[in-house]
């Protein structure tokens, strides 16, 4: 049986993803607690990676219940994608344009952008989704064929769409990465990322490191098209190599490497 506290923050849980933003006060009022009650329950939520307190109150960062694309994709690679998608979000500085393309990475990113001034592209309809409910962003959906199974918009409308914008940084997420270059498993997908490239001042590539010496079905663009990668520390250090070669800035986030996998 639930306890008391329990029932109190499944509710909780439940007033924030509604709204999407619910004041700490207003929360505490319809709960009928402290604050500082309130505060306690939603450490839970926030390390978890469905809630965000911003000054005055809480933004929901979880996935609608309408929109559960990642619910039945969950891998011993999340830890890895959580960590990366922290580290990529703090190379983005309030007020810029950044481009977020479709992946699970790249929603990991979104997470930590809610209640941030930012304008954002995206061509993800979970990001677009998230990032919907702060005010403080601009968001701007790229629109095309939409893919069931990813809630990702690509084909020759995306294209036509992302050859009119410009954005400083585009972070990408792909399937694969080899010595020859970056992957994903849907061409039409990557049609479009090569036009988010072009439409990118600087490319990152965001990709856990299981991904490294993966081939997929179609490249993307060659290891030195891209500014940078940010991956996790199990990556080994002949790839670590390869990218310092190519001209590529490494940016690894730290403690989700796993043993036998470094060196």
């Amino acid at each position: 049986m639930a306890t008391l506290s329990q029932n109190r923050r499944e509710k909780l849980r439940q007033l924030v993803q509604t709204q999407g933003f619910v004041s700490l006060g207003d929360l505490a009022s319809t709960l009928e607690v402290s604050e500082s009650t309130v505060r306690r329950d939603l450490e839970s939520l926030e390390q978890a990676g469905q809630a965000r307190r911003t000054h005055g109150g809480v933004f929901w960062t979880g996935e609608g219940d309408k929109m559960p694309v990642f619910a039945n994709r969950r891998d011993d690679r999340w830890a890895a994608k959580r960590a990366i998608g922290k580290l990529a979000s703090e190379m983005i500085d309030d007020d810029e344009t950044v481009l977020l393309d479709g992946g699970s990475t790249t929603y990991e990113i979104a997470r930590h952008l809610v209640g941030r001034p930012l304008q954002v592209v995206t061509n993800s309809l979970p990001v677009a989704y998230l990032l919907s409910a702060s005010d403080s962003i601009d968001l701007i959906m790229i629109g095309g064929c939409v893919r069931g199974r990813t809630a990702v918009a690509i084909g020759p409308l995306a294209d036509l769409m992302l050859a009119q914008i410009n954005v400083s940084k585009a972070f990408l997420s792909v399937a694969g990465v080899t010595e020859r270059g970056y992957f994903n498993s849907d061409m039409m997908l990557v049609e479009s990322e090569k036009q988010m490239l072009k439409a990118a001042d600087e490319a990152i590539v965001v990709a856990d490191s299981s991904k490294f010496g993966r081939v997929s079905l179609s490249r993307m663009c060659g290891l030195q098209d891209v500014a940078r990668v940010v991956t996790d520390d199990g990556l080994n250090s002949q790839w670590k190599g390869w990218l310092k070669a190519a001209g590529v800035e490494l940016a690894l986030a730290s403690g989700v490497s796993r043993s036998g996998q470094d060196e």
